[in-house]
């Protein structure tokens, strides 16, 4: 089994701009995919806060609409990506919303 991790990119609202009723309800929906990953979940993750972002030459540039992470554990990267049927990060639709998948390589020799 490897580890994969899932980097949330899009335009999201930041989760103290939410209502009280918007905060349940992304709560539930987290809730309801994380428990259908079940054990293959291996972090749970966060959402990103203050961001910079800097340059090789010293400067610096505008940091990306890098959302947030969640780390699971799968045979390969077939089955990481199956497991984001129903994410709700996934749920707009509009193509404004993406969630890249990358392996996490065992630096252990």
């Amino acid at each position: 089994m490897s580890k994969f991790i899932y980097i949330y990119k899009g335009p999201a609202t930041p989760m103290d701009q939410f209502t009280e009723a918007q905060s349940a309800e992304q709560m539930a929906a987290w809730g309801e995919w994380m428990g259908k990953v079940g054990p293959a979940l291996i972090d749970g993750g966060a959402p990103f806060g203050a961001r910079a972002s800097i340059v090789d030459d010293g400067t610096g540039a505008e940091a990306s609409e890098l959302q947030g992470y969640t780390i699971v554990e799968a045979a390969n990267l077939d089955a990481a990506k199956a497991l984001t049927e129903g994410h709700p990060y996934l749920s707009e639709g509009n193509g404004q919303f993406s969630l890249e998948i990358f392996e996490l390589v065992d630096m252990n020799m």
